[in-house]
């Protein structure tokens, strides 16, 4: 099909660069959404921990790591200015002091609330140019996608694991 290969000149047909395409769909989108942060002193990074918070409640670093995709030496940094700023608290675990929980301030939760009806108007602006469909079709396949290769993920670290 056309869409998913390219032909070359040799006889060999080529895949298109998918996670060049995806980093160019999520640069457009952004393009969409970052005004909104910045307007907020607000980073890209900064955000997507304050929105995973949000959806999911206090979580741990390694948490926040693995749903922001955000590597763990930089989290330590930005967590730390987030701090400073008020966006979020550190509590250490009770029954375990090596383990720390991050939590949203009232601050960020006021964030939240007041950039929610500006990011759903982005969201509808995007759906008024591209179509509902392909927005609910684009969610459905991304997540597709995600499912399936964390599954791969999880299935090589089990052998790692066994080895």
């Amino acid at each position: 099909m056309a869409t998913t290969r390219t032909r070359t000149a040799t006889p060999l047909a080529m895949h298109r660069n998918l996670p060049m395409l995806l980093l160019r769909a999520r640069e457009l989108m952004m393009a969409r959404f970052r005004p909104l942060l910045t307007a907020r002193g607000l980073t890209e990074q900064q955000w997507r921990i304050i929105r995973a918070l949000h959806e999911n409640g206090p979580l741990e670093p390694r948490q926040i790591c693995a749903l922001c995709t955000i590597s763990s030496p930089s989290l330590a940094g930005v967590l730390a200015r987030m701090e400073d700023l008020g966006h979020v608290t550190k509590e250490r675990f009770e029954d375990d002091q090596r383990r720390v929980r991050v939590s949203l301030t009232a601050q960020s939760a006021e964030i939240v609330e007041k950039m929610a009806p500006m990011l759903e108007a982005e969201y509808r602006a995007l759906e008024d140019q591209v179509g509902a469909k392909v927005v609910d079709d684009l969610y459905v396949a991304v997540d597709a996608l995600i499912r399936e290769l964390d599954e791969d993920v999880d299935k090589a670290s089990e052998s790692v694991d066994k080895d």
